[in-house]
């Protein structure tokens, strides 16, 4: 069998315990090592066999894990994050179904829910932003057209730019052209959970020179949206005093102001046992 893997966003402690085992009795890793932190490697099982695909094309890949199988072995494919998300997976998937080779698939945390948690944010802020878009621009991979960074800036809602780093000054004219104000809140944020993380809050115009000063070129995600700035946002429904729920009835006002009392008298004695 093989097991396609999300390694997560980096911190090794941030894999799924389902991801961790099934590395633990892998005969075979392939990893992507240009992302993917060394130190997942740990839970290998001595005698292991562990390539690494930043050197390897695809053929030779699918040439391992051919071999694997041949042999009876269990081989990970190791992904950086969620593979699902630029994990270049779809392409191995169909050869492996033209040569009739099982596979699986184990889900990781992406570096836009690393760099959430950095940051404490939420994304979708009632009436401030319901959708949260998951992109990139346009470099040595084309992005369709209909999905060009300034259609998705005309929603104005939470969006996470992926592969980015290295055309802020853009990312931002696009933005800016697509709806977004200037002063947009946004984020810079260098890998993601590592230990050398670095996380800046900025606006949209400022992207460019906050990378500048810090020196990051490469392995950042942009966040961009008035969620950012944790303001401006309405209560959620789903606890509110006043929301009937499938477990819970809505309370009256009294209810609410007669519990508050009660709670206060509590908070001053003794309860009986």
């Amino acid at each position: 069998m093989i097991y396609f893997v999300g390694a997560g966003s980096g911190a090794p402690d941030l894999i799924t315990v389902r991801g961790m085992r099934l590395l633990q009795k892998a005969d075979v890793i392939i990893y992507a090592g240009s992302l993917v932190n060394p130190q997942l490697l740990d839970y290998a099982k001595e005698g292991c066999e562990i390539h690494n695909s930043a050197k390897m094309t695809l053929e030779e890949v699918i040439s391992v894990m051919e071999q694997a199988e041949k042999n009876n072995l269990i081989t990970i494919r190791l992904h950086t994050g969620e593979p699902s998300i630029y994990g270049a997976v779809r392409e191995q998937m169909d050869i492996l179904d033209q040569k009739g080779i099982a596979y699986e698939s184990c889900p990781g945390v992406s570096a836009c829910f690393g760099a959430a948690a950095s940051l404490n944010l939420e994304y979708t802020l009632p009436d401030v932003s319901q959708s949260l878009i998951i992109t990139r621009m346009a470099g040595r991979t084309a992005v369709p057209e209909k999905e060009s960074i300034e259609s998705f800036a005309a929603h104005h809602a939470s969006m996470a730019i992926y592969l980015s780093t290295g055309m802020l000054e853009e990312l931002s004219r696009r933005l800016v052209n697509g709806g977004y104000e200037p002063d947009t809140p946004a984020a810079l944020v260098y890998k993601a959970t590592w230990p050398d993380e670095e996380a800046y809050i900025c606006t949209v115009q400022e992207l460019a020179a906050v990378a500048k000063k810090h020196n990051i070129t490469k392995t950042a995600l942009v966040l961009v949206g008035d969620v950012i700035s944790n303001q401006h946002y309405t209560r959620s429904r789903l606890y509110a005093p006043d929301f009937t729920t499938e477990f819970r009835k809505a309370k009256t006002q009294n209810t609410v102001e007669n519990e508050g009392v009660m709670c206060n008298i509590h908070a001053g004695k003794e309860l009986p046992e």
